[in-house]
């Protein structure tokens, strides 16, 4: 993936629906539907707990995602085990607020000492995915085990930047979006969810929905701290079993001449510091694999756990 497309696709990649404080149940079948058993806040995190006991998950949504996109894993691990959704602010229709990724990092091992969480999974979508291995290499004793949903320590395509690019990607994601009208934004969620999000098109439009609901300001900003993170020197600190899921589809423009075996080697390179990883490819996917191929994805969770014996 090129620079350009990377940050379309990163700026574009946003948003959701303000499922559960809604007067009303929404219109949309794929926003949540599923009501927590809990509702609280840790920091800047909304949190929403399902089920009790066993391994806990804590299950992170990408950018600007929210709860909706880990509605399949809530109801198939819910009923024998904690299960807690996160979200960030000006996410998901949630307030804006000037937190940013160091805040959000620091509330989730936070949420894991404040519920004495006992080596939760984290489990996270693209950029939970990286939030998730930030907190495994904070707190490596506190951590179980994480699995990573198209999600990396670093921003693909941005592996080999030097600082002087790495500053000058950055003042381009800070002007991204500036001038976006929420119609212009949503056209920009649309149009990403065709190309790179899911493969069916009406689902496209449904989820884009959801997505366009996002501050298109935090998205600016989450982008920018994303883009300065680089985890690669820390993950020798990760001590559970990282499982990274790699989402392929050939006739992506995106993915054109690349083999599906060299998509799982590029992402093992991106991740060989860490001591324990596994890299499984899903597909026909794209990006948002849980609405995909949302079977595969539970098999690959279910196996993963087992191992763990969770």
């Amino acid at each position: 993936m090129n620079k350009a497309s990377l940050l379309f696709a990163l700026a574009v990649a946003a948003a959701a629906p303000s499922f559960a404080a809604e007067p009303a149940p929404p219109a949309n079948p794929y926003a949540m539907r599923v009501a927590p058993a809990e509702r609280f806040e840790v920091g800047p995190l909304r949190v929403e707990r399902h089920g009790n006991g066993g391994r806990a998950l804590v299950l992170i949504p990408g950018l600007a995602s929210g709860a909706w996109v880990w509605q399949d894993v809530v109801r198939a691990f819910s009923g024998r085990q904690a299960v807690y959704v996160v979200t960030l602010p000006g996410f998901d229709g949630r307030d804006a607020t000037p937190s940013n990724l160091a805040a959000v990092r620091k509330a989730l091992g936070d949420l894991i000492v404040a519920r004495a969480l006992d080596k939760p999974v984290l489990v996270g979508h693209s950029l939970g995915g990286m939030l998730a291995l930030a907190v495994a290499e904070d707190s490596p004793g506190f951590v179980g085990g994480v699995v990573a949903v198209d999600g990396l320590p670093v921003l693909p395509g941005t592996e080999g930047y030097t600082p002087e690019q790495r500053a000058a990607a950055l003042a381009q994601a800070g002007t991204v979006q500036v001038q976006y009208s929420k119609e212009q934004f949503a056209a920009s969620q649309h149009a990403y969810m065709s190309s790179e999000g899911v493969l069916d098109m009406t689902r496209a439009d449904m989820l884009a929905e959801l997505t366009s609901r996002s501050d298109p300001a935090t998205v600016r900003r989450v982008v920018a701290d994303a883009l300065a993170l680089d985890l690669r020197p820390g993950l020798s600190r990760i001590t559970a079993p990282i499982l990274e899921i790699s989402p392929y589809f050939a006739a992506d423009q995106s993915q054109v001449g690349i083999t599906e075996q060299a998509k799982l080697e590029y992402y093992k390179s991106l991740l060989a510091g860490a001591p324990k990883v596994e890299v499984v490819s899903i597909s026909p996917a794209r990006h948002f694999v849980m609405f995909d191929q949302p079977a595969k994805l539970l098999d690959t969770l279910r196996t993963y756990l087992s191992k763990l014996g969770g």
